[in-house]
C-alpha cells in the first residue's frame, strides 16, 4: 500500500516507522525546511513507552526514566508521592521525560532519508475513491491509497478531509524551558500547587531540567520583553519552596518561552474516504494531563492493528481505528480541560488539597492507584 503521512512530528515518524516495518510504501510531507528541532522536553507515560517498544525505537540512555513524582504545596510542604516504579511494574512499560528532539531522533532512527519530502506545504487534497493525491505548493502531485494527517494543530488536511474548525484557545497558558539544572535534578519530577499557577520540574537526562508553569491568562501576559516576563515570575514565585528559586535564578531571558493553550474538540468522524487523522490533528488539548505526545502514538498503534486485521479493506479498518480511540482520546481531551477549567494540574488528580494531603497515608499510594486508572483509561494499547 502507498501511504501518504502529512506532518513529520512525533505521531507522523511513528506512523512512518510503523507502515515501512509493516511493509507499505511511504512518503512524509512535511512542510519544515527539516524534521524540528525546536521543543523543549516531554513526558511519555507508559502507554505511550509501551507503542515506543512496539515500534522498535531504542530508548537506552534517551531522557530520564523517572522513578515518581512528589507533589508538594507552593511553600514545599509534601502533599502526595506517585510512586512511578510501581506504576511501571503494574503496567509493563516506564514513565520517561525527554527533550522533544531527543525522541523524534530516536522514532527516525535507521529510517531511509529519501521518504520525507520538505518543504511541502500541502495546498489540496483530492480522493476518487480509487486512490487521494495531495498537491503541495511548490506543484508537486503524491498519489497514494491511504492519506495519513498528522500535521498538528493547524492541520491542512483535517481542513481538507472536514472543513475549517481551528483549534479554540483556553484562556490558559504555559511558561516554560528546558535548561541545565542549578542542583542535582535526580530522578524524580516535582509539582508544586499554588494559587498562581502549577510549578513543575521534570528531569530530563543529562542533568537537564524540563521547568515549567502552568498559569491563567491574563492582558498583557506574553507580551511583554522577555527580561520583563522572567522579572515578574521571579516576583510571582521567587518566595515558593525549593527549588524553585533557585531555578527561576539560574535562568536567562532566553531560556523562556510561552506555550498558550488551545484544543480541539475531539469530532466524531477522524477520517473520510481514504483520508484519516491522528495525533493533534484530530484532538489537540491542553498539555496538563502530559498526553499529548502518548495519545499520537496510541493512534499510529490502534491505525497499524486496524489495517493489519482487516487489510485489504481500508474503509472497515479505518473505521475500526475511529471507534477503538475515539472515547480514550475524548476523555483524555476532556480531563485536560477540566483541569485548566477547575484550576490546573491538581484537578486531574483530585479536587481539593485536603484529599491530596489523605493521598500519603494511604498503603500503596491512592496517588500512584489514581494514575494508574487514568492512565489505562485514555488507552487503547494498555
Amino acid at each position: 500500500m502507498r501511504v501518504l503521512i502529512v506532518g513529520a512530528g512525533i505521531a507522523g515518524v511513528a506512523a512512518a516507522r510503523g507502515f515501512l516495518a509493516a511493509g507499505h510504501e511511504v512518503t512524509v510531507l512535511e512542510r519544515s525546511p527539516a524534521l524540528r528541532e525546536t521543543g523543549c522536553a516531554i513526558m511519555i507515560w507508559p502507554n505511550g513507552t509501551t507503542v515506543l517498544d512496539d515500534l522498535g525505537v531504542r530508548m537506552d540512555g534517551a531522557g530520564q526514566r523517572l522513578e515518581a513524582i512528589e507533589v508538594r504545596s507552593s511553600r514545599g510542604r509534601p502533599v502526595m508521592v506517585m510512586d512511578f516504579d510501581r506504576l511501571t511494574s503494574e503496567l509493563g512499560a516506564p514513565v520517561v521525560s525527554l527533550p522533544r528532539r531527543v525522541l523524534l531522533d530516536r522514532l527516525a532512527e535507521g529510517l531511509p532519508q529519501d521518504i520525507y519530502h520538505f518543504g511541502a506545504r500541502v495546498t489540496g487534497v483530492h480522493d476518487d475513491g480509487r486512490s487521494v493525491r495531495v498537491e503541495t505548493e511548490d506543484g508537486v502531485r503524491h498519489t497514494g491509497d491511504l492519506l495519513v494527517g498528522a500535521d498538528g494543530v493547524n492541520s491542512q488536511v483535517r481542513t481538507a478531509l472536514f472543513g475549517s474548525r481551528p483549534a479554540r484557545p483556553t484562556g490558559t497558558a504555559t511558561w516554560q524551558g528546558l535548561i541545565k539544572a542549578p542542583f542535582d535534578p535526580g530522578a524524580r519530577a516535582l509539582l508544586f500547587l499554588g494559587p498562581q499557577g502549577d510549578f513543575g520540574m521534570n528531569p530530563s537526562g543529562d542533568g537537564t531540567v524540563q521547568w515549567l508553569i502552568d498559569f491563567r491568562l491574563r492582558p498583557g501576559d506574553g507580551r511583554e520583553r522577555r527580561d520583563v516576563a522572567l522579572a515578574a515570575l521571579r516576583r510571582r514565585y521567587g518566595s515558593w519552596g525549593s527549588p524553585v528559586p533557585e531555578l527561576l535564578e539560574a535562568l536567562s531571558e532566553d531560556d523562556i518561552g510561552l506555550f498558550p493553550h488551545r484544543r480541539h474538540r475531539a469530532p466524531l468522524r477522524w477520517r473520510r474516504g481514504r483520508g484519516v487523522l491522528i495525533g493533534d490533528a484530530v484532538h489537540a488539548m491542553p498539555p496538563m494531563l502530559a498526553q499529548g505526545a502518548g495519545q499520537g502514538l496510541e493512534d499510529v498503534s490502534a491505525l497499524l492493528r486496524a489495517l493489519s486485521a482487516a487489510w485489504p479493506d481500508l474503509a472497515g479498518a479505518l473505521a475500526t481505528y475511529e471507534r477503538s480511540r475515539r472515547r480514550q482520546a475524548t476523555l483524555a481531551s476532556l480531563l485536560a480541560t477540566q483541569a485548566v477549567a477547575t484550576g490546573g494540574p491538581r484537578a486531574a488528580l483530585t479536587q481539593n488539597e485536603w484529599a491530596l494531603r489523605g493521598a500519603v497515608a494511604v498503603p500503596g499510594g491512592l496517588g500512584t492507584a489514581m494514575l494508574r486508572r487514568l492512565i489505562r483509561g485514555v488507552s487503547t494499547r494498555l
